[in-house]
């Protein structure tokens, strides 16, 4: 039950990617080893398009949701230090992200902070909206560009893109969402949110690890990240990796056909988990948007238990979740987005996430009801933090 983390290859893929190894070829090569790698390279090109509603033209490969990112902000730098490349009126160097960010949005902004751009930090409210009106203040007409994740990989909760970018645009700011834990779960349409730059990734839809796309609007500048040869028209040096790409094809259409099946699937496994912990569980906390929330994440807080011993406790029972993303797993600090939503350090450290995905079944989610309880109950009897939800003060 850590699906945000990462997915299994689909039996679809697997089998695609099986079939395209002995698509050899260079895609970059004229004989018809290479066209045939180069139009299965297109191919899978549409098909992520079409999984964001926007055209083929607009896909970037690269190597991942954190590569994509950064090629954004690495843009955003370049735009603001490189006057003949940028449209945009000098003086444009203050940068708009939020408190719940990921990690590599995080860093990648605090590396502009250090050459000189201002960096401003949204606050969210208790279910991890951005604060429209904080928004609104922080804009002004020297602001470059703002990013903001469409869904939080932590909580699941989903924001007002297109509201943001409206407002993004009245001041001439680019927009940029991460997009990587929307994309294959909920309708992502890049027309509709009316975004400059969106970041995803195949190895969240049940594709493969290290490829990930960045989808650029026309008209949008870009810059590259990694200088080269002349692939994806000069935006992303490099051979192309072929099997990723095609299995990241696949995995997207795939993704496009199921979407609605997945959503009240997995709809209705977490609810199945949700009702059941709060009736077996006493004092639990259920963070996240009660309904500006992906299908598949449920984040619980349990007081009088450390998250790291239920979460290895599960492990041993069979169960897999998380303590938070898995690209901070390595860290003993509170998850930073738990803090961004005003619960303590105490709590947080007590919360675990669920995020469900194709494969789980009822019967898996009764035998997590039936088996947290008890975990719950020695972890408390040993603690020395009250299992009472802390009250906040008025």
């Amino acid at each position: 039950m850590d699906y945000n983390a990462t997915t299994p290859l689909k039996e679809e893929v697997k089998a695609a990617l099986i079939e395209d190894f002995g698509v050899y070829g260079n895609a970059s090569s004229m004989h018809t080893a290479g066209r045939l790698a180069h139009a299965r390279v297109e191919e899978a090109r549409q098909a992520v398009g079409a999984l964001i509603g926007g055209p083929a033209r607009g896909i970037v490969f690269t190597s991942g949701g954190s590569e994509s990112n950064n090629m954004v902000f690495q843009t955003m730098r370049r735009l603001a230090s490189d006057p003949e490349g940028s449209p945009l009126p000098e003086g444009k160097t203050e940068i708009i992200i939020t408190a719940i960010e990921h990690p590599c949005v995080f860093n990648s902004a605090e590396y502009l902070a250090s050459l000189g751009f201002t960096v401003t930090i949204l606050p969210v409210d208790e279910y991890g909206k951005i604060r429209m009106d904080a928004l609104k203040a922080a804009l002004n007409e020297k602001t470059l560009f703002v990013s903001v994740m469409t869904a939080n990989n932590e909580i699941g909760t989903i924001q007002d893109i297109a509201g943001i970018a409206a407002l993004a645009h009245e001041k001439g700011a680019w927009v940029h969402t991460d997009a990587v834990q929307a994309v294959g779960k909920i309708p992502v349409n890049v027309k509709d949110l009316g975004v400059d730059y969106l970041t995803m990734s195949a190895h969240k839809i049940y594709g493969p690890k290290g490829i990930g796309a960045l989808y650029v609007k026309p008209g949008a500048p870009l810059f590259p990240l990694i200088h080269g040869g002349h692939q994806e028209d000069g935006f992303r040096a490099g051979t192309y990796n072929n099997l990723g790409i095609l299995g990241f094809g696949k995995a997207a259409a795939l993704a496009g056909a199921g979407l609605d099946s997945y959503g009240s699937e997995m709809r209705r496994l977490r609810d199945r988990l949700r009702d059941g912990l709060m009736g077996a569980v006493p004092n639990i906390k259920v963070n996240g948007h009660p309904g500006d929330v992906l299908p598949n994440t449920l984040n619980v807080s349990f007081p009088g238990a450390e998250g790291e011993s239920i979460l290895l406790s599960l492990d041993l029972a069979g169960i897999e979740v998380s303590t938070g993303s898995a690209c901070a797993s390595g860290s003993l600090e509170p998850s930073h987005v738990l803090l961004a939503i005003g619960v303590g350090p105490e709590l947080a450290h007590g919360s675990i996430r669920f995020s469900l995905g194709w494969g789980i079944t009822g019967e898996d989610i009764d035998y997590v009801i039936e088996t947290l309880p008890p975990v719950i109950a020695r972890l408390r009897a040993m603690s020395t933090v009250s299992p009472e939800i802390p009250v906040k003060a008025s």
